[in-house]
């Protein structure tokens, strides 16, 4: 399968980010002006397809109410094909705010100005590893699997912080592997680097099965398309409401280093003041019950942080040993 470059020519990006709307563009300001316009009278909330795209906009509907009633002007969720369409509709001012894994947010920032306001928490954690996931755990496991919270584990990988089992996954040499886009940390970045680092050739070693989001790789492996796959810690949760025995069909045997959590950048073009509304707002809501139970639903989020926008550099760094940049 060839890398696709994550950066895109001009013409290419707003093509892109066109493709990323569902409703109407968003107000009328130029994203340019760095706030010389006035704000726009309707926002664009993008979305990247970590679970399944077509309800996840109604999974963000009571957030982007939410917004709608503390801002005043309408918010409108939105699902970006990919994402890195999410980055480029922000560049070509069709999105402003964006709900971001680690690598877009300091893709939005670097190329666009954007300002990474939140970082995500999950259980007080504000780093997350990617998993290696198999149906093979015979092949894979070099112990007896553990179970945690109904979840089965092997190599150490119970700990549930990376790096976990890394020693396993020479043993991949051969498989089928379930992977998300070269745009995606914990779905291909920091899985096909360990591979790499293990002395695996991703391009002639393993067979690839692209999918687009998370719960697609780990119902991949439990449906037998893939021995092996990758995903954030822990995505077998997501399809646990409609496949029940996930936890004991699909084992964790590795995980790798830790990558900073996702989070939330806005638009340059926005003023000062508006900026700081959707700031207040996002993380008053996230301290909520109601709005824990919102955004956990939405991407596992427990709280929303204020940022700490270097913390991103290392996921750019890993991103450059694979070329991608």
């Amino acid at each position: 399968m060839n890398i696709t470059r994550l950066r895109l020519g001009a013409a290419a990006a707003v093509v892109t980010a066109a493709s990323l709307l569902l409703a109407g563009c968003a107000g009328s300001a130029d994203p340019g002006t760095s706030g010389a316009a006035a704000d726009p009278d309707s926002l664009v909330l993008a979305l990247v397809p970590s679970q399944d795209q077509n309800g996840l906009v109604d999974t963000a509907k009571p957030l982007t109410d939410m917004l709608t009633e503390k801002l005043g002007i309408p918010v409108t969720g939105v699902v970006a094909k990919d994402y890195q369409a999410a980055v480029e509709a922000m560049g070509a001012g069709q999105a402003q705010i964006g709900f971001l894994p680690s690598l877009q947010l300091w893709q939005a920032s670097d190329k666009y100005g954007a300002k990474v306001v939140l970082q995500t928490e999950r259980n007080g954690n504000i780093t997350y590893p990617a998993q290696f996931m198999t149906n093979n755990p015979d092949k894979y496991c070099d112990d007896t699997p553990v179970e945690r919270d109904g979840m089965l584990f092997c190599n150490g990988a119970d700990a549930m912080k990376g790096p976990a089992g890394l020693d396993s996954i020479t043993k991949v040499k051969g498989a089928k592997v379930a992977m998300l886009g070269p745009g995606s940390p914990a779905g291909y970045i920091y899985p096909v680097l360990a591979l790499q680092e293990a002395g695996i050739n991703t391009d002639s070693d393993i067979e690839k099965l692209p999918v687009t989001a998370n719960d697609a790789s780990v119902l991949a492996v439990y449906n037998g398309d893939a021995e092996v796959g990758f995903s954030f810690w822990d995505a077998r949760t997501i399809v646990k409401k409609d496949v029940p025995d996930v936890g004991q069909k699909v084992v964790v045997f590795a995980m790798t280093d830790e990558i900073p959590n996702d989070g939330v950048a806005l638009t340059s073009d926005l003023s000062p003041e508006l900026q700081q509304k959707i700031t207040d707002a996002l993380e008053e809501y996230s301290s909520s019950d109601e709005g824990s139970k919102v955004l956990q639903s939405i991407y596992s989020i427990t709280k929303l942080a204020p940022a700490d926008p270097a913390s991103l550099d290392v996921v750019a760094r890993a991103a450059q040993q694979l070329g991608l940049q």
